[in-house]
Parts: C-alpha cells; structure tokens; sequence
C-alpha cells in the first residue's frame, strides 16, 4: 500500500514537472496575468491530482491536461467578470490595459497591438489563434482539446488571422 502510494506521487511529480511550465503559458495567454496563472495553474493541477484516476486514455494525456487548463482558465475569467459585474469583453480589455503595467510582461508595442486586437475576437477564434499561432499545436491536438473539428478549427484560425491583420493594419 505505501509502495503504491509512494508510485503514485512520484508519477505526479513527474507529470507536475513535465507539464507545470507549459500549462503556465497556456493559461497565461488566456488569463494574461501573472498572479492569475499562478492561480488558475495550482487548481488545474489540484484537479488533475483527484481525477487522474479517472482519465481512461481515451485522450492523449496532454490535451487532456490541456482541456482541464483552458476550461479552469475561462472558469476564471467569467467568475472575475461576475465578481466586477461587467462583460467579458469589458474584463478583457481591462486585462489589456493592465498588462502594460505588468512587470511579468516582457512585449512591446507590437505584443500590446496583437493583444488588444486578440480581445476584439470572439472566444474561440481566440483560443485558437492562441494555440495555434503562439505554442504551435497542431489542429488534431486543439480539436481534441476544444471539442470542436479540425476544419472548423481551420476556418476559425484563418478567420482569426483575417480580422487580426484587419484591426492591426487599420489603426
């Protein structure tokens, strides 16, 4: 029994430094913010640790993990704009304007741009563009993550990739 529960929290271990640095990206370029991702990060792999019994591998384990994380990172994000009685859109372009003063953001104005132009998309072109542009996952892996098709995902991203060079090049 303590052989087996000694196996089960050095796999864990290993599946927290295997997927803590990447997740915290992930959920980072949706929540934007530091201290969020921190947050959003630490009850992801809280959920993760009491339903790992329950993944059957019917999933990679990474898009798994990847699902858990996106669907804790919107969580997050509706109950912030509940908690501030505002829209979405109005929490997200508060996020914006805070990330200039955010010491954990190291972009420039160029990133600022693209950030706010990501705002102005709805959620899942968001979440796409996100996935796809800046960590390069390819659209088997987002399907699987998002619930969603790989041609819809396609026609998500290319219509992301229209309004974003829209709004970037009409300002």
């Amino acid at each position: 029994m303590a052989s087996l529960q000694k196996d089960e929290t050095r796999s864990f271990s290993l599946l927290l430094d295997t997927y803590q640095k990447p997740l915290y990206w992930h959920i980072r370029g949706i929540v934007k913010n530091h201290e969020d991702a921190d947050d959003v990060l630490q009850n992801v792999f809280i959920k993760v640790y009491k339903s790992i019994k329950n993944f059957k591998g019917d999933s990679k384990l990474y898009t798994w993990l990847y699902r858990i994380a996106t669907n804790e990172s919107l969580t997050f994000l509706k109950k912030r704009a509940k908690q501030a009685q505002i829209s979405s859109e109005e929490l997200q372009d508060r996020i914006i304007e805070n990330l200039e003063s955010d010491v954990y953001f190291t972009g420039n104005d160029i990133q600022i741009a693209l950030e706010k132009a990501l705002t102005q998309l709805p959620e899942k072109q968001r979440l796409v563009f996100q996935m796809k542009y800046y960590q390069d996952m390819k659209y088997d892996d987002i399907s699987e993550i998002l619930g969603t098709s790989v041609g819809a995902l396609k026609s998500s991203y290319h219509i992301a990739t229209k309004k974003l060079t829209s709004i970037l090049t009409s300002d």
